[in-house]
């Protein structure tokens, strides 16, 4: 594999999701599900990113689920705070909360809604890089925000900023991905879990998950073997868990069926915050269908 700077966030991190009982925090969920982490072994936490409804977090909650993480991992896993937003002192703020709270690093993703210019996201992701060196993960996630972060900018900010560190690519697009790799030594991680192996297999070196939620252990073991060149190893895995990947999380909009999922295995209770909705019976019924499929239920 290529050389990337670190290679801090190389493996498996798990964008894990954010209990709720009755409208708030379930904060004795939350410490059970970073120790169940920490247990199957799961490289790197990832409070507070999309998965983790940081949409309808306040900045408070924000800063308070960060600082529980770090306080309840008390070292024993690295922790990928998620300290963006699309404004850019907001960000700033939190990134400087996550690092006293002892974050390893921050996932930045690119300011929605805003769709910014090329410079605009160079200012962005440098004045929160200026103002912390928490090391950053630049998040591209374009069906999200509205707009791509090309690898052109990429490339700038790798160059200029030492602790701009990797890239979560989230853009579907291998030629993206691809552009990125040829272009700078940001540590490459696949933003969508089933594309895992197909980017891995172009230089990326690990994925931000969701269905690492429900199960880290194979997705470490994909991502393991297709680090160390076990081609075979890695495409059992990643046949195994594609039923997972998309026919599960394509259900509805994420954090939906993840959750929905984690509710079925009696690990969380399924609730959600407005915007976001449970959803209908048949959309749950293809979510335990594939659990089913998959032998978990």
């Amino acid at each position: 594999m290529s050389k990337t700077r670190g290679e801090l966030f190389a493996g498996v991190t798990v964008a894990i999701v954010t209990p709720f009982k009755n409208g708030d925090i379930d904060w004795d969920a939350l410490g059970k599900l970073v120790d169940w982490h920490v247990s199957e072994g799961t490289n790197t936490l990832a409070p507070c990113g999309t998965t983790g409804e940081s949409p309808t977090l306040t900045h408070d909650e924000n800063e308070r689920v960060v600082a529980f993480v770090c306080e309840r991992a008390a070292g024993r896993i690295k922790i990928m705070a998620g300290t963006g937003s699309n404004n850019t002192a907001e960000a700033i703020r939190m990134t400087k909360a996550a690092k006293k709270s002892g974050a390893t690093g921050t996932l930045q993703v690119g300011p929605y809604y805003n769709k910014p210019t090329q410079e605009g996201y160079f200012r962005h992701f440098g004045a929160v890089a200026d103002a912390c060196d928490l090391p950053q993960v630049v998040y591209n996630i374009p069906g999200r925000t509205g707009s791509n972060i090309a690898p052109e900018t990429l490339a700038r900010l790798a160059q200029t900023y030492p602790h701009i560190v990797a890239v979560k690519e989230a853009t579907g697009s291998l030629d993206q991905a691809s552009s990125i790799a040829a272009l700078c030594d940001l540590t490459l991680l696949s933003g969508d879990d089933s594309l895992t192996l197909p980017l891995m297999s172009i230089g990326g070196r690990g994925v931000v998950s969701v269905v690492g939620n429900i199960v880290p252990k194979d997705m470490l073991a994909l991502v393991k073997a297709a680090d160390s060149g076990n081609l075979a190893e890695a495409l059992k895995w990643h046949r195994k868990l594609f039923p997972l990947c998309r026919d599960m999380l394509s259900v509805a909009t994420n954090p939906i069926p993840v959750k929905t999922a984690l509710k079925l295995l009696g690990r969380d209770s399924g609730e959600l915050r407005l915007p976001m909705c449970a959803m209908d019976a048949a959309g749950e019924a293809k979510v335990r269908l594939t659990l089913v499929n998959y032998g978990l239920i």
